[in-house]
């Protein structure tokens, strides 16, 4: 007489304890709003150092009284018309810094002639602070609007070049021959696996190249500038109000803030196809 022992229960057994060990070595559930919780602990122990007088309120004031002047300022105009000025330099010149980047990282990362000609000149120019180039852009450009937008590009299309470039080069050879058994043609493999493997890298470059401009736009505003945050704050340092400096500080930090997180959004719907520690 021969017993038939089930294996089902074990293949049950197993299943959970495989996905508690996945749990374990995963950083869990994406919690809501957790970018928030860093700087809302840094405004409490800002708060908290202010309200027990750790802090000089001539250096650096409470948050109620940088609040108190964000309010005024934006009450009487100045703050708006600041805000849009910024907004829209910065506006240009990211649309000029993301074209040529990716159309650079492009012509190189699929053509060896491409390679040759643009690589060694990004790299060049990589190497070369933007900022350091300022004076020179100042005698060719004026020392207008056009040359802080100038700037600001050359800020926005060197990551945005790099990270599309790396991973443009970084396709895996098994992917060409897939597509050669498919029998595509080389517009289709570039529509369909090439641009696709180095989304993940345009998104990491995009995020680099949104950051840069906020902070190109701080300096370049208080060069001969008549409006925009950057020349709020300059003239505050004039006239010692730190108030005024740290309200410019916090619609910064705020920018940046959204667009980096507009940003992430956007890559997390666009590449919703991969399986991730972040998903």
């Amino acid at each position: 007489m021969t017993t038939t022992v089930s294996t089902a229960p074990v293949v049950a057994e197993k299943a959970p304890r495989a996905r508690r060990r996945r749990r374990a070595l995963t950083p869990g559930r994406r919690l809501p709003a957790t970018r928030l919780l860093g700087p809302a602990l840094l405004i409490v122990l800002w708060a908290a150092a202010s309200a027990a007088g750790r802090l000089d309120p001539g250096a650096i004031p409470a948050p109620w009284t940088v609040l108190k002047t964000g309010v005024h300022l934006w009450t009487d105009g100045t703050l708006t018309t600041d805000i849009l000025t910024s907004l829209e330099r910065a506006a240009y010149g990211f649309a000029i810094g993301l074209t040529a980047g990716v159309v650079l990282a492009l012509a190189s990362g699929l053509s060896r002639t491409g390679e040759a000609l643009i690589d060694g000149t990004v790299q060049l120019n990589r190497a070369i602070p933007p900022l350091g180039l300022i004076p020179l852009f100042i005698l060719w450009l004026g020392i207008g609007e056009t040359f802080k937008i100038a700037i600001i590009a050359i800020v926005v299309y060197i990551p945005i070049y790099l990270n599309t470039h790396a991973a443009l080069s970084g396709i895996d050879h098994r992917f060409v021959e897939l597509a050669e058994v498919q029998g595509l043609s080389r517009w289709a493999f570039i529509r369909q696996v090439v641009v696709s493997g180095a989304l993940p890298g345009f998104f990491v470059g995009l995020r680099l190249g949104v950051t840069g401009s906020w902070l190109g736009l701080v300096v370049l505003e208080q060069i001969n500038a008549t409006s925009g945050l950057g020349y709020m704050m300059f003239q505050a340092q004039n006239y010692g109000q730190s108030d005024v400096i740290l309200v410019g500080l916090a619609v910064y930090g705020i920018f940046g803030l959204v667009s980096d997180s507009a940003v992430r959004l956007i890559e997390r719907r666009v590449l919703s196809w991969r399986r991730t520690l972040s998903n």
